[in-house]
C-alpha cells in the first residue's frame, strides 16, 4: 500500500500562507461590512457604537470553543483588539486610564484589550478620568476596581459617566492583563440584561464595622460601599439589608465573566 509522502518545510510554509492570506482577506470583508453598519447607523442616529454585551458575548464564545496549541490569552487579545479597532472606526475614541495603582499595569489593561490604534491618555486618579469622560464625545475609562477612595460616588446621577464593562473579560489566575478593571461611558442605549451583574452605590449613614454578608462589595470607602448585584439579587433586598437611611444609587453593570477552567481541573 503506498504512503502519502510527509509535507515537506516548503509545502507547510505555503500552507501558512494561503491561510494568512484567508485572515486578511476576512478582515478587509469585516470592514466592508462595517462601512455598511456606518452607513445605516447614521441613517437611524442609533447612537453608541458601544455594545459590551455583544462583546462579552463574542468573547465567551470565542474563548469557549478555542482549542489547540495558541495559547488563549493570544485569542483573547486578538478579538479583542479587533472589536476595539473596528469600533473606533465607527466613532473615534480615546481611552483613558487611571494610574493611581501603578502605571504599567493599567497600560497593559489597555493595550491588551484596545490594542495600539486607539489612543491611550493616562490620568492620576479616577476623578480625572471620568472627568475627561464627562468633557468628552464618546470616550472610554479605565478605572481599576480598587483604585483608592470612594470614587464611583461621582458616577451618580443620571447623566453621569456608568460602569459598562469589567475587564478581563475572561478570568484566569495568569492572565497577562490580569488588574481587575472597569470600564466607563458616558450613558449608553443598551439595558443590562437579566444576567449582568448591576453595580449600585451605597452610602450609609455611619461607615460599617463589617461589610454585609451574603452580598458582593468590590469596592468600599469609609460609609460609601460599591455592591454587585449578581442575577437574582434586587436593589430591594440590598435596601432591606442595609441600615435605614441608607441611599442607593444605580452606577452601571458588566457581563458575568467567562471563568477559564484551570488546566488539568
Amino acid at each position: 500500500m503506498t504512503q502519502t509522502p510527509a509535507p515537506s518545510l516548503a509545502d507547510l510554509r505555503q500552507e501558512i500562507d494561503r491561510i494568512d492570506a484567508g485572515m486578511h482577506k476576512l478582515l478587509m470583508e469585516r470592514g466592508d461590512i462595517i462601512d455598511k453598519l456606518i452607513a445605516i447607523k447614521r441613517s437611524q442616529a442609533s447612537g453608541s457604537a458601544f455594545r459590551p454585551g455583544r462583546e462579552a458575548s463574542m468573547m465567551r464564545e470565542i474563548v469557549g470553543r478555542h482549542h489547540g496549541i495558541l495559547p488563549v490569552d493570544i485569542v483573547e487579545s486578538i478579538w479583542r483588539v479587533i472589536i476595539a479597532t473596528f469600533t473606533h472606526v465607527q466613532a473615534p475614541y480615546t481611552v483613558h486610564g487611571d494610574i493611581s495603582l501603578g502605571n504599567a499595569a493599567m497600560r497593559d489593561v489597555a493595550r491588551f484589550h484596545f490594542g495600539f490604534v486607539v489612543p491611550y491618555e493616562t490620568h492620576d486618579d479616577a476623578g480625572d478620568v471620568i472627568h475627561a469622560l464627562s468633557h468628552s464625545r464618546g470616550d472610554l475609562g479605565l478605572v481599576p476596581v480598587a483604585a483608592p477612595g470612594a470614587w464611583w460616588r461621582a458616577l451618580e446621577g443620571e447623566t453621569a459617566p456608568k460602569i459598562i464593562a469589567r475587564l478581563p473579560f475572561v478570568e484566569r489566575a495568569d492572565h497577562p492583563a490580569a488588574l481587575p478593571t472597569y470600564v466607563l461611558s458616558k450613558p449608553i442605549d443598551e439595558p443590562p440584561s437579566s444576567s449582568d451583574v448591576r453595580l449600585v452605590s451605597a452610602v450609609l449613614p455611619v461607615a460599617p464595622a463589617k461589610l454585609p454578608q451574603g452580598w458582593s462589595v468590590p469596592a468600599h470607602a469609609g460609609a460609601a460601599l460599591l455592591v454587585a448585584l449578581h442575577p437574582g439579587q434586587t436593589a430591594v433586598a440590598l435596601a432591606e439589608a442595609l441600615p435605614a437611611g441608607t441611599s442607593l444609587e444605580p452606577i452601571g453593570s458588566h457581563a458575568l465573566a467567562f471563568v477559564l477552567p484551570k488546566a488539568g481541573g
